[in-house]
């Protein structure tokens, strides 16, 4: 049986600017949201369409094109199995004013159908979102590595407007403006960890309340947790634990956190901070031991978004009780708990390296080790120490009290040169 050229499919891919190649990885893309796994096609596979050696994509495929296409697949010239199509001799017998015919003819219904009316309005579709996911993935990275930079949050602010202006580009299903919502969501609440992590707590506030409203219209589970969690992490660096724990305790009520207990644990572990702050030692210890069960009870095999996978295991359940117990006064088992997470720190996580090696600094200083921890504190690198707020205003902390506890000796003065070299390198 000879093949049937699609040239409804070419003039689809014509019109929007589209190759094999690029169709192709907006489709795996559209299959890796639907499935969890990325699609496996390549150019190949679209000129096999094209050319009508496939007229009929398999379904979880079917469905990823038409949520990029925004379109049925028979709109776009593929035929199910079972129909009848043009038989190979009536095509050879067309005249050539009939295929000109059969192909504008082609082009004007997939038009009509993506987009009634005189003028053609963009369809949005899961490509578009995941172009987004991407760019959200490079902010989470970076955030890793330089943390609280006006910068970053004022990328995520503007990938938020970015998400929200694509929600009047055109036409798309339900499916697509939820998940445009959920991708405004999470920059702005990248947007807020940013400020928080700068101390810019005003700005964090502002990003805040247009980071719940744009997860209560996406639906989105697991966002709302971020931003909860991170409305909770806020108040508690700002010193007000009781609302702290009402802000972390929506996160924990979510639905998503008696699903999986990955969320479940890092809504205590933060529960836990909280509870230190707020001097709270039998409270602090349940919630860590909670914490660390529920952890050991996730299953590593489990999808789950990118922003929690980037950073939450046990080496960040460890740097929250480092936290905690610095925070309650018990210094050893802040010590403890500060050498488990430096031991077991990914090498992306820079930020949290500089936080946790200024808390051990801390903690090994308040046990009266002045020089081992002068000697921590001082392997802060000089991008941190001056440039991250949380960091430099910690490091500040201790060279007051290392002056407080051992005013005129050596250590001291090892201190002070070390800090002018920070100034002048940074």
């Amino acid at each position: 049986m000879v093949a049937i050229r699609n040239t409804v499919l070419e003039a689809w891919m014509t019109e929007h600017g589209h190759s094999s190649n690029s169709l192709a990885d907006a489709v795996n893309s559209a299959v890796e949201e639907l499935t969890g796994r990325m699609g496996g096609l390549d150019g190949s596979s679209i000129r096999a369409w094209k050319a009508g050696r496939v007229t009929w994509p398999k379904s979880a495929t079917r469905t990823a094109l038409e949520m990029v296409t925004g379109l049925p697949a028979v709109a776009l010239g593929f035929v199910p199995r079972g129909r009848s199509s043009p038989t190979p001799a009536s095509s050879q017998q067309e005249d050539p004013e009939m295929k000109r015919r059969t192909l504008v003819g082609g082009i004007a219904a997939a038009a009509a159908a993506a987009a009634p009316g005189a003028a053609s309005p963009r369809r949005i579709g899961m490509s578009d979102v995941s172009r987004l996911n991407k760019r959200f993935a490079e902010i989470i990275a970076n955030d890793h590595r330089h943390g609280g930079q006006p910068r970053i949050e004022e990328q995520a602010t503007a990938l938020a407007d970015e998400a929200l202006n694509l929600q009047n580009a055109g036409s798309a299903t339900q499916r697509v403006r939820n998940s445009l919502y959920a991708s405004g969501a999470a920059f702005r609440s990248s947007a807020m960890w940013a400020a928080i992590d700068g101390r810019r707590y005003e700005a964090a506030k502002a990003h805040m309340r247009e980071a719940q409203a744009l997860a209560e219209m996406s639906g989105d589970q697991a966002i709302k947790f971020r931003i909860w969690s991170h409305a909770g992490t806020m108040y508690r660096h700002m010193g007000r634990p009781a609302d702290a724990i009402a802000a972390n305790d929506v996160a924990r009520n979510l639905h998503l956190t008696r699903r999986d207990p990955l969320f479940a644990s890092l809504g205590l572990a933060r529960q836990g901070a909280i509870h230190g702050t707020a001097q709270n030692t039998t409270e602090t210890r349940r919630a860590f031991e909670q914490a660390q069960d529920a952890m050991l009870r996730a299953d590593p095999a489990d999808h789950r978004p990118v922003w929690l996978l980037a950073f939450y295991d046990q080496a960040e359940l460890d740097s929250l009780a480092l936290s905690a117990y610095l925070a309650l006064g018990d210094y050893p088992t802040a010590e403890y708990h500060a050498h488990r997470c430096l031991a077991l720190l990914r090498p992306h996580m820079v930020r949290s390296r500089a936080i946790a090696t200024t808390r051990l600094a801390h903690a090994l200083l308040s046990q009266g080790a002045a020089d081992a921890a002068t000697a921590t504190a001082i392997r802060v690198s000089a991008d941190a120490a001056t440039r991250h707020a949380r960091v430099s205003r910690m490091l500040q902390e201790f060279g007051a009290a290392l002056r407080a506890t051992a005013p005129r000796s050596t250590t001291v003065q090892t201190w002070t040169e070390h800090t002018i070299t920070w100034r002048t390198t940074a």
